[in-house]
């Protein structure tokens, strides 16, 4: 039996407003060659400039994947020539990454594991190339933009593990808020090395570059995980090479061949110089670094919110915030099933984010105690919503425009349950001889002769009590 060896690494996009080593603007733009200045380009005479912000928001990262912190630390440049590299080299972390030896831990099939990070280090983006028929063109627009690497040990064994990896990963880096990790434009971007092996010594090893959703980072593994096993059933030898994922036919295919590892000739950036980093410095980041997932999760378990609508939230950053600032009164179970359900929909139906709409968090606690108390149904919610999300009306002048106002004096509800029953005598009976479908249906003709207005739990409580005088 075949046992993979998987390792991940990681480039994310941090979103600084300057270049790591450039004043020019950290933007991706659609227009070619717009946020580019001399240093970018590696103009003679130029010299770089760290930003600092990148130094911070790397920090951060670090210290969320509970890595040890190089406090003292330098740039290397990471020799290459390649038309997307102006300078002939990258300036990056070789020696010192401003992290090692941390993890990040995992959860699959009901069972924790960790993943240990080997190190994180910064280093600028190269170029972005675009081929069109015979011709290349280059956009510096990417050049010197600021990444982070992030690089695991050899600790996942399957195609599960690595994808719950990356998605834990990617919701730690949006949560800080430093990278908006979106694999689908580039800005997180993932390679996966796979080798095979029936015992502890590990077979040779395959690298699949820039694997573009985590669905495909699984579909990637998957297939050469399958690929490398018939190849060694067959007695034949995997061949360590570079591949690429083709998302369209589901399989990985070969780029080049690695006859020897690179020689980058890394040395120290001697334009750079070393950086330190105080423990004051760290604990001013450690100040400012907000809930992270995990925590989230804990504490919205203790809130007694069930476990998909916790996965519901923790996948939308801003629908997790806005739980963790209700206040101590709030339903916090009834509140959840309104984000995740209502709120939810339309923001998906709008393809819009929560700040582009009039969502205001006190307006949004009065619908969760109206719902509470019973003032207002769920089908209410329903229709409250949209224009709560698209107007500032106060809540009540809402409910006026739309005619809501729920039924809840006993009396009032008793005459209605009474008339549905005088008109419904078979379903009486058949509430008797034990069909529990009789009571749904009685229930829903109470609903639809108040139009959904009747408070659903003094409905379902009177009409329990008429039912047993029949």
């Amino acid at each position: 039996m075949y046992k993979a060896t998987i390792g991940i690494e990681v480039h994310a996009f941090l979103t600084s407003d300057l270049k790591v080593f450039s004043n020019s603007k950290n933007s991706y733009s659609d227009t070619p060659n717009i946020f580019v200045n001399e240093r970018d380009l590696g103009m003679p005479g130029t010299l770089p400039k760290l930003n600092k912000d990148v130094i911070d928001m790397a920090l951060a990262a670090a210290l969320a994947l509970n890595c040890n912190i190089n406090k003292v630390m330098h740039f290397d440049r990471k020799n290459y020539f390649y038309p997307d590299l102006p300078k002939g080299y990258q300036i990056t972390q070789n020696k010192t990454p401003i992290g090692f030896d941390g993890y990040v831990e995992i959860e699959v099939s009901g069972e924790t594991k960790k993943i240990r990070i080997e190190r994180i280090h910064i280093e600028e983006d190269t170029a972005k190339s675009k081929h069109v028929g015979d011709s290349t063109y280059l956009n510096f627009n990417r050049a010197g933009c600021p990444l982070v690497e992030i690089v695991t040990k050899p600790d996942i064994k399957s195609e599960k593990e690595a994808m719950q990896y990356v998605k834990e990963l990617r919701n730690i880096l949006l949560y800080l808020g430093i990278s908006d990790v979106k694999m689908e434009e580039g800005s997180l971007r993932c390679d996966a090395n796979v080798s095979l092996s029936k015992d502890e010594v590990l077979g040779n090893k395959v690298e699949v570059k820039n694997i573009g959703s985590i669905t495909n980072v699984g579909n990637a593994i998957s297939y050469e995980i399958k690929r490398q096993q018939e190849i060694l059933e067959s007695n034949g030898t995997v061949i360590e090479e570079t591949r690429r994922f083709d998302d369209v036919n589901k399989k990985t295919i070969s780029m080049r061949v690695k006859e020897k590892n690179n020689d980058y000739r890394y040395f120290p950036e001697p334009d750079i110089p070393f950086v330190h980093i105080t423990d004051e410095e760290i604990d001013k980041i450690k100040e400012k670094m907000p809930m992270l997932p995990k925590e989230m999760k804990t504490l919205f378990s203790k809130k007694g919110i069930n476990p998909k609508n916790i996965e519901a939230l923790l996948l939308n950053k801003e629908l997790a915030f806005v739980m963790l600032n209700l206040g101590d009164c709030v339903n916090f179970v009834k509140a959840s099933n309104i984000l995740t359900g209502d709120v939810s929909g339309y923001l998906n139906e709008k393809s819009i984010s929560l700040e582009k709409t009039n969502f205001d968090i006190s307006r949004f606690e009065k619908i969760v105690e109206l719902v509470d108390n019973n003032t207002i149904s769920s089908k209410h919610v329903k229709d409250i919503i949209p224009v709560f999300l698209e107007k500032v009306d106060d809540i009540n002048k809402i409910m006026d425009d739309l005619s809501i106002k729920q039924i809840s004096d006993e009396d009032s509800v008793l005459k209605i349950i009474k008339e549905v029953l005088n008109k419904n005598e078979g379903a009486i009976k058949d509430y008797k001889d034990g069909k529990d479908k009789a009571f749904k249906y009685l229930m829903g003709q109470v609903m639809k002769e108040t139009k959904g207005q009747v408070n659903p739990g003094l409905a379902s409580k009177l009409l329990s009590q008429e039912l047993k005088k029949q």
